[in-house]
């Protein structure tokens, strides 16, 4: 599929449940800390900002919805309008974008996408 064919940002980081708006400024902090946590082949990590705390989870398998698919990632967050959690992946597009590959520790290893 063609980069043009995907949303803005949506190459990036695809939300899959969230049970409160997400700005912007929220997407690109949970997208750098999943990076993080995805390069690094850790399991979890705090997240924090002005008006946000909490932990990322790196779920450590892979999901598709239709044609995105990536590694899955799970938050749990305190902001200011109140507790919630997010699940999201990193779009293989994304990670091929930013120069990202697999970290070694799962190179060789079988993927399961269910």
């Amino acid at each position: 599929m063609a980069r043009e064919a995907f949303p803005p940002g949506a190459t990036l980081i695809s939300v899959l449940f969230s049970t409160f708006p997400l700005e912007p400024s929220l997407a690109a902090m949970l997208h750098l800390a999943a990076l993080d946590l995805y390069r690094r082949d850790q399991g979890a990590g705090p997240v924090a900002g002005d008006v946000v705390s909490g932990r990322v989870v790196n779920l450590k398998k892979s999901l598709a919805l239709g044609s995105i698919a990536g590694p899955a990632f799970e938050a749990e967050l305190d902001t200011a309008r109140g507790s919630g959690k997010v699940r999201y992946l990193l779009t293989r597009q994304g990670l091929d974008l930013m120069g990202v590959s697999p970290p070694l520790a799962r190179v060789g290893k079988k993927a399961y996408l269910n």
